[in-house]
């Protein structure tokens, strides 16, 4: 084989592992290269060999037929310092307008935001969930007993709010105007 084509070869067994995440067995990286098992284990350990006489920060591991890309241990410090870093999460409108309904409605179960929505929620609140921004309440006390949600701690936190009564009150006069503004809004989508 020339230098061009192991090169070649190499690059495309890193993308693989790369990409995978989790241990490749062998003979699918083979059939992936279109070469043997015996060839594509000497490029893997060709591959290896590299990382290792380059100190690279990954390396390539055997675990008995595959072969798995991963983090050297001795970088898990500064790993574990960007990983420990908080994420910031960032709020689409959809989510913003389900957080609001939570906020001023709590609690509510999914069925209720829907139908002022008027849209499925679920991918809404399981976000708004994970961000720590909306929690479970407990249950409704009917037929299915669905889930109640409102608001958390970090939802006052991160909007600097010392309570719920710290809300903005909406507007009587708004209030009616949105309802029509969402009324021929609605009106329009079924005419079309």
């Amino acid at each position: 084989m020339k230098k061009n084509e192991i090169n070649r070869l190499e690059n495309a067994i890193e993308a693989i592992l790369f990409t995978m995440g989790e241990s490749v067995e062998v003979s699918k990286i083979a059939a992936a290269i279109e070469h043997d098992v015996d060839t594509t284990k000497k490029l893997v350990h060709r591959l290896m060999d590299k990382y290792d006489d380059e100190c690279r920060g990954i390396q390539i591991i055997e675990l008995e037929d595959s072969f798995q890309m991963c983090t050297r241990k001795e970088y898990y410090p500064e790993l574990v310092k960007i990983a420990s870093q908080p994420k910031k999460h960032v709020l689409t409108d959809v989510l913003l307008e389900t957080l609001s309904i939570i906020a001023y409605k709590q609690p509510i179960t999914r069925a209720e935001i829907e139908k002022i929505r008027g849209v499925k929620c679920d991918h809404a609140v399981n976000k708004l969930v994970e961000y720590e921004l909306v929690m479970e309440l407990g249950r409704l006390d009917a037929p299915g007993r669905p889930l109640l949600f409102g608001t958390s701690e970090e939802f006052l936190r991160q909007f600097g709010i010392k309570s719920l009564d710290d809300l903005p009150i909406i507007n009587k006069e708004r209030e009616e105007e949105f309802k029509l503004e969402a009324e021929e809004e609605a009106k329009l989508q079924l005419d079309t």
